[in-house]
């Protein structure tokens, strides 16, 4: 079982960042591949960004591609998402999640889930 955290959440001004953690315990998470996901008040969860266990590939949705770096820290079992440039389009609840299939933009790839953390965008 993986229990995953996030944190690093928070209100900021459009053209602001912010640098979403994601810590994993439990068990540790080799060999799995990592994704943040999204989902803004009356829509549906989506793919932001996602990361390989095997070579740290990285996958980015058109709308966070430029702005968005994903990244891993295996020896903390820890996963990032530096977010910059940000717009009032990018408020939500962002959610890591876990994958023992390399990784994928599906959720329906991902059996562990975070609680989520809340990005507040003003403009």
């Amino acid at each position: 079982q993986v229990q995953l955290v996030e944190s690093g959440g928070g209100l900021v001004q459009a053209g602001g960042s912010l640098r979403l953690s994601c810590a994993a315990s439990g068990r540790s998470f080799s060999g799995y591949g990592m994704g943040w996901f999204r989902q803004a008040p009356g829509k549906e969860r989506e793919f932001a960004a996602a990361i390989s266990w095997i070579d740290r590939s990285t996958n980015y949705a058109d709308s966070v591609k430029g702005r968005f770096t994903i990244s891993r820290d295996n020896a903390k079992n820890t996963v990032y998402l530096q977010m910059n440039s940000l717009k009032p389009e990018d408020t939500a609840v962002y959610y890591c999640a876990a994958t023992p299939t390399g990784y994928s933009r599906s959720r329906l790839a991902y059996n562990y889930w975070g609680q989520g953390t809340q990005v507040t965008v003003s403009s």
